[in-house]
């Protein structure tokens, strides 16, 4: 869990925002981890990238936002005005 947040969050401050979303990519899951540490950092990079790149974040939410896994989803929407949140939710993104 570490090496994955010390790798989002030097993505996230020194790479631009389509570098850091690869960089979330690569950083993989070993089969014992529990599903939710692998999705609440994603959800977490998520949301920092919108905070840099609103649009980029919004672009990816709005494609993926039907399959995304909900503990990534609303650690990704979690800023988000109540009626975008509720948006995203049903998948309407």
């Amino acid at each position: 869990m570490k090496r994955r947040c010390g790798l989002l969050s030097s993505a996230i401050r020194s790479r631009p925002t389509s570098s850091a979303r690869s960089a979330g990519g690569q950083a993989g899951v070993s089969p014992e981890q529990a599903a939710l540490e692998h999705y609440t950092p994603s959800g977490w990079m998520l949301r920092e990238v919108g905070k840099r790149d609103r649009l980029a974040a919004e672009a990816f939410l709005r494609t993926h936002c039907r399959v995304m896994p909900r503990t990534m989803l609303r650690y990704a929407i979690e800023r988000l005005l109540a009626e975008e949140r509720q948006r995203y939710q049903k998948g309407s993104g």
